[in-house]
């Protein structure tokens, strides 16, 4: 999202060179963004968090709140009012209401209990048969991340040493355990 500095390589969203792109020029290009840190404004109703941000197109505050049955009973809550499941929910119910082509979604499990982590992660695959847009998940739990996404890539330092079939990659537990432990890794030197 051009919160941090590109040192090699080139970023591309259809075509078009995002490097010198501002934030603010890559939501509006299409690509929605949930950090890992949730960024809830602690002054902001729910409401007002969705309808800050809202751009026309399929999501809508009320297509939100269907999605998210809570977030809807906790509209008028303000963001540090919220547990963090319910932050998290709110994180990706604002990205969405950009209308995204693309989601970026950074750790969207971390710190989560895990019945909050599994209503996301279902949440998740919802958007993926649904909703019509690219998602990108981050995740360092990998069981979790591969049974959410069609294809993996797996990094080492930012250098791609898997990239294949989500499933087939969970059902190798071999190859999935030295990829998480780095043992793909070229040696030092």
């Amino acid at each position: 999202m051009g919160l941090t500095r590109l040192h090699d390589g080139a970023l591309r969203w259809r075509g078009r060179d995002l490097r010198a792109v501002a934030t603010f020029q890559r939501a509006h290009a299409g690509i929605g963004w949930v950090p890992q840190e949730r960024l809830v404004f602690r002054s902001l109703t729910v409401h007002e968090h969705l309808t800050a941000v809202a751009r026309p197109g399929r999501w809508t505050a009320d297509r939100i709140y269907q999605l998210f049955p809570s977030l809807d009973r906790r509209r008028g809550n303000l963001g540090d009012q919220l547990s963090g499941g319910e932050q998290q929910m709110l994180a990706i119910a604002r990205a969405l209401m950009t209308n995204p082509q693309l989601l970026l979604l950074d750790e969207p499990l971390e710190g989560l209990a895990p019945i909050i982590a599994q209503e996301l992660a279902s949440v998740i695959r919802t958007l993926r048969a649904d909703a019509g847009m690219a998602i990108i998940v981050v995740e360092q739990h990998a069981r979790i991340a591969l049974s959410l996404t069609e294809h993996a890539i797996v990094l080492d330092r930012g250098k791609i040493v898997h990239r294949g079939d989500s499933r087939e990659l969970l059902d190798q537990p071999d190859l999935l355990h030295r990829l998480m432990i780095g043992e793909s890794r070229p040696a030092p030197g």
